[in-house]
């Protein structure tokens, strides 16, 4: 874990200082809907724990990161987008790492993406 930036966006709605819409929570992750959908689902999942990037957290705590991916399964389960059996109607699971892949809140998170047809290649 690196130390958190105290105008860590993400960091502030684990703290409880911003109130976002959370969908689920568990003790170790944080699920909220984006505030600029893309979708007619886009739901945010976070580690409570600072970590910049998908790979800061995979070298630093790999169960975190498993942790990160079957929460935003759930997320999808959750909100229709897939069953617990299987990925139908399906979802986009989407992280953004540096400036030229767009993260702008330097605080690793998922987006779970679904809702609509989802077109490839993206961008």
């Amino acid at each position: 874990m690196t130390e958190a930036p105290e105008d860590c966006l993400f960091c502030r709605m684990v703290a409880g200082e911003i109130s976002p819409d959370v969908v689920r929570e568990t003790d170790r992750t944080l699920a909220f809907r984006d505030i600029n959908p893309q979708a007619p689902t886009h739901v945010l999942v976070v580690p409570k724990e600072h970590h910049a990037t998908l790979g800061a957290l995979a070298a630093a705590d790999p169960g975190l990161t498993a942790e990160l991916a079957a929460a935003a399964h759930a997320v999808a389960v959750q909100e229709g987008l897939a069953t617990p059996e299987g990925p139908e109607p399906g979802y986009r699971l989407v992280a953004n790492s540096g400036p030229q892949a767009g993260q702008t809140v330097h605080h690793v998170h998922l987006h779970v993406l679904g809702g609509r047809d989802l077109r490839w290649p993206p961008g």
